[in-house]
């Protein structure tokens, strides 16, 4: 009986085992529901280390490290433009931006406009880190970004809390902690990949071929910021010269599509709404609120104290003593207002999510091969408003409205 990953399923699908295995048997693949998880490609060739197993975090009941907040604070850049380009306050990227001056390199998450998904990568410059700005709603591809990692360099790791936790464990194991930085962020969860390839299939109709994503952008303001933008124009294509040129790039600019959830955007209201959720997000996420096993914790400061600031700010959270030394360092480059750990993290999840009552119809329609049913869909969506709506009664509905073609 071999010792490895090959009978976990519906993990966190992070991709360490498969990163750090030694004979390279594990690949990560999406399963049935459209989220990744490691398979076996021979089971033959399986050494019985363990190894896989052991820095697993969804196998393991224990964080790599169990802090608690150190220091939290409300974040913004001076630099008015990467404050606005960013997601929230442009926290991460200019801490990004600081360490790659100071040596170390950046493994960062970017979209993969060829492939459709997003991806981790390295950057080793200012110019690289560009394509890691904003947020990306999907699960990431991992394996080929932390399987490059070298003895004796440094690293900025920016990822979400299980691929954190996951890799730290790695780290001590090989005991080279102290060369990599790690951030993770305040996390809804991930959907399936087949609602993003849905949602694909239909903007498609109306741009192809797509070569710019973006999942926020601020042209409605921070508050109103939940926007998919999809072009198909480069973006990065004539800035790549030099780091003089940034603040062409991100400069406002119109999008082809522009999509929000507070205008019934789809994407947005499967993902939000719970509709299509990883279970291990909703059962077995060990990370929500105040748990991290990071050095930093990062997301957007949500709540009444900055409800007026249209700009963006971001909450900083430090959990370690590097976390925290790293966090003095950066008062060059934003503005940094220390407040309790309660207020920096107000609107944030303090529990797990839970998958909507539908979740088994709308999984059905995400992995049949025709075309979303978007008007059942959207009156699944004004359902879910109504309290206690009796699920009989909705598909009772389905079966005599006429779908919009």
């Amino acid at each position: 009986m071999h010792t490895n990953v090959g009978k976990i399923h519906d993990c966190y699908g992070c991709g360490v085992c498969a990163a750090i295995c030694p004979v390279h048997i594990i690949k990560m693949e999406l399963n049935s529901k459209g989220l990744l998880e490691p398979c076996i490609t021979d089971q033959n060739k399986c050494i019985d280390c363990g190894i896989c197993l052991s820095n697993c975090a969804f196998n393991c009941n224990q964080r790599s490290i169990i802090t608690t907040p150190i220091r939290s604070f409300a974040a913004y850049s001076k630099d008015r433009k990467i404050q606005r380009k960013c997601s929230s306050g442009g926290a991460t990227f200019e801490i990004c931006s600081m360490l790659i001056e100071e040596g170390y390199k950046v493994c960062a998450v970017k979209y993969n406009v060829e492939k459709e998904y997003a991806e981790h990568y390295i950057a080793e410059n200012k110019l690289e880190l560009i394509p890691s700005i904003g947020s990306k709603y999907i699960q990431s591809h991992t394996v080929s970004a932390f399987s490059s990692f070298k003895r004796g360099q440094q690293y900025v790791i920016v990822g979400t809390p299980c691929q954190i936790d996951s890799l730290r464990k790695n780290l001590q194991r090989l005991k080279i902690e102290q060369d990599y930085i790690l951030i993770d962020f305040f996390c809804h969860g991930v959907p399936s990949y087949f609602a993003w390839s849905k949602y694909l299939d239909l903007v498609k109709k109306r741009v192809n071929p797509i070569t710019d994503v973006t999942w926020r952008n601020k042209k409605t303001g921070w508050h109103d910021s939940w926007a998919i933008g999809i072009d198909n124009k480069n973006t990065f294509c004539d800035l790549r010269d030099s780091w003089d040129n940034f603040s062409t790039l991100i400069k406002e600019k119109d999008y082809f599509i522009n999509s929000r959830l507070s205008k019934g955007d789809l994407f947005y209201n499967l993902y939000l709404g719970d509709y299509c959720m990883s279970q291990a997000c909703c059962k077995s996420c060990k990370y929500k609120y105040d748990k991290s096993s990071a050095d930093i914790r990062v997301g957007d400061l949500w709540g009444s104290t900055y409800q007026s600031n249209q700009d963006g700010v971001s909450a900083l959270v430090t959990f370690t003593e590097k976390g925290d030394k790293i966090a003095d360092k950066l008062r060059s480059r934003c503005v940094l207002i220390e407040d309790s750990f309660e207020t920096i993290a107000e609107g944030q999840m303090k529990s797990n999510s839970e998958n909507s009552i539908f979740y088994p119809l709308v999984m059905k329609w995400l992995s049949d091969e025709k075309l979303l049913p978007v008007f059942k869909l959207k009156l699944l969506f004004a359902l879910k408003t109504v309290n206690d709506f009796p699920i009989r009664v909705f598909y009772k509905i389905l079966k005599v409205v006429k779908v919009r073609k």
